[in-house]
């Protein structure tokens, strides 16, 4: 992955979350023109999740997510990060492990990044860990589905 550029592994980060929604049978919609914050919607029945895709980088047991993005503006560059107006949840694609995960919105609005523990602590710390099992795909995808309004609660 390191040969490809920023939008090439935004593209797989995309596809691949595309293809985890598409696998648990879920109809996914693509935007037909740019400018807005999320890459794709998930048609859960009768809720719709807009999704950012991120690419996942895996570190020493954690996986780090950024939250934001940059762009260049006369005034230099410009970091902005993601509302609950914007996206309903952030996707992410790990390539190392090869798996999907689901953040939604309300632990990602204002972060810079996210970090979801896949290794035990080194000083065996478990309060306010985020566990990467906590957030995967298919399981956050099915809370959803079982009690959308609720589901980013729990």
């Amino acid at each position: 992955m390191e040969n490809l550029t920023t939008s090439q592994k935004g593209a797989v980060a995309e596809a691949r979350i595309t293809g985890a929604a598409i696998e648990l049978g879920l109809t996914v919609l693509r935007p037909l023109c740019e400018g807005r914050r999320y890459d794709l919607i998930i048609d859960l029945e009768p809720a719709l999740l807009r999704v950012r895709s991120k690419l996942a980088q895996h570190r020493d047991g954690v996986l780090c997510v950024r939250l934001y993005t940059t762009r260049y503006t006369p005034r230099g560059y410009v970091r902005t990060s993601y509302t609950a107006e914007e996206i309903d949840a952030v996707g992410a694609f790990s390539p190392e492990l090869q798996r999907c995960f689901l953040i939604p919105i309300d632990e990602a609005s204002g972060r810079r990044a996210i970090h979801l523990r896949l290794d035990a602590t080194k000083n065996n710390q478990a309060e306010r860990v985020k566990w990467a099992r906590d957030y995967e795909f298919a399981a956050v995808i099915d809370r959803l589905r079982r009690s959308p309004l609720e589901a980013y609660r729990s």
